[in-house]
């Protein structure tokens, strides 16, 4: 184990990649915005960078940050969430099979069925993965798609079961080009570690938790497993969605406070499922961090401190009209897309973000019209639950 290995969560959000410039001594790594590096001689360039679609200092940071934070080897930095997506599907070859936890979000699932089956990619969907699975694996498939907790149900998946399984029918068939990816945008390295669950690649839209601010769109991946590592590099320089430096920057600037975060907005988060679940006007709340979550005992085993994560989803009472209606009198959580920001927000699933997925899917994962999504912030919890009483009373009138 190096030192780096040897740090807790902080230290290594706040050190690794951060390393006080050797030539400068400048404490913050300065932004890098050249395209092209010095070579002394044909092929031989000075330091270790040639060109920034292939690689750049920032991103290089970025990238050995987040591969520290998700306990693993490498770490890879796109322009986007989707963008990562997109190169771990191009990554499979033409006929290939994929299986996808049904509840995901819609910009995966549009590309799954709009774009991946494009260029010869099969996805079959279930909401009943564990049980599933061992009867949808074929010696055509190639990925296991996950996201847990999953977008915007908050459904929670035993990762460590689905690896198992995935293992199993490995060793039985002498298979060795199957893996199991997992999206932990929801909850962010600091509350789970899919690698360390047996998961072979974790994913993050970055532009959420870890960058934290709502002000850059940007896609991470991490992995233990240098084939699949040296397939994702080969893609991220041909296709070339790349981060920009500043954008990389950024991010890790974000990361360094990704422990205090995830930790503040988890805790009111918590706050707000309970109210949320005493309230006269809400039908059903999911949040994995209340013990009545109905895999609250996977929580206990895979999150830190069963810290339950900043996001929330509840069913209100009046159907579509009342979600809509509570989403436009919240004061302080702003009606926008996305999630993670260091403000909260809040949305409507059905006609937002996974509006792109016919209806009858939708339903069938639990995401019905009257579900409203939360992504708790970092204000004052006695606020944020004040705001949500008075949006919640208006919309009952």
């Amino acid at each position: 184990m190096t030192a780096t290995q040897s740090y807790k969560f902080g230290t290594k959000a706040i050190h690794v990649g951060s390393e006080p410039d050797p030539s400068t001594g400048a404490v913050i790594p300065a932004i890098s915005l050249s395209t092209t590096f010095a070579q002394t001689s044909p092929a031989q360039p000075i330091g270790v960078y040639e060109y920034s679609r292939s690689q750049n200092p920032n991103r290089h940071n970025l990238e050995r940050a987040v591969a520290a934070l998700e306990n693993g080897k490498y770490g890879l930095a796109f322009s986007s969430g989707s963008a990562t997506t997109a190169v771990v599907l191009q990554s499979l070859a033409q006929g290939s099979h994929a299986i996808s936890f049904g509840d995901v979000y819609g910009g995966t699932h549009r590309y799954f069925t709009k774009v991946a089956n494009a260029h010869g990619v099969k996805t079959d969907f279930t909401n009943d993965l564990v049980n599933d699975l061992p009867k949808m694996l074929t010696k055509e498939t190639k990925l296991v798609w996950i996201e847990s907790p999953s977008n915007p149900t908050l459904s929670v998946l035993d990762i460590s079961k689905i690896a198992e399984i995935i293992k199993a029918y490995k060793t039985a068939n002498n298979v060795e080009d199957l893996f199991l990816v997992v999206d932990n945008t929801f909850l962010s390295p600091y509350i789970q570690n899919p690698l360390n669950l047996g998961a072979d690649v974790v994913v993050h839209s970055g532009t959420k938790y870890i960058n934290g601010h709502s002000d850059v769109v940007i896609g991470l991946l991490a992995t233990n497993n240098e084939v699949l590592n040296e397939k994702f590099t080969f893609l991220q320089n041909a296709i070339g969605a790349i981060p920009s430096p500043f954008d990389s920057w950024l991010a890790h600037r974000g990361l360094k406070t990704l422990h205090l975060r995830a930790r503040a907005a988890s805790e009111t988060a918590l706050k707000i499922a309970k109210y949320l679940a005493d309230s006269e006007y809400v039908d059903a709340v999911n949040y994995p961090g209340l013990p009545t979550h109905k895999n609250y005992e996977v929580v206990l085993k895979q999150h830190r401190d069963a810290l339950g994560g900043g996001m929330i989803s509840f069913r209100i009472k009046g159907g579509a009209q009342s979600a809509a209606k509570f989403t436009s009198e919240t004061k302080l959580f702003t009606l926008a897309e996305s999630l993670g920001g260091i403000e909260s927000l809040i949305e409507v699933p059905a006609v937002m973000t996974h509006a792109g997925i016919p209806e009858e899917a939708r339903q069938a994962s639990g995401v019905y019209d009257n579900l409203v999504r939360m992504s708790v912030g970092i204000e004052d919890a006695d606020d944020l639950l004040a705001d949500i009483e008075q949006a919640l009373k208006s919309s009952a009138n």
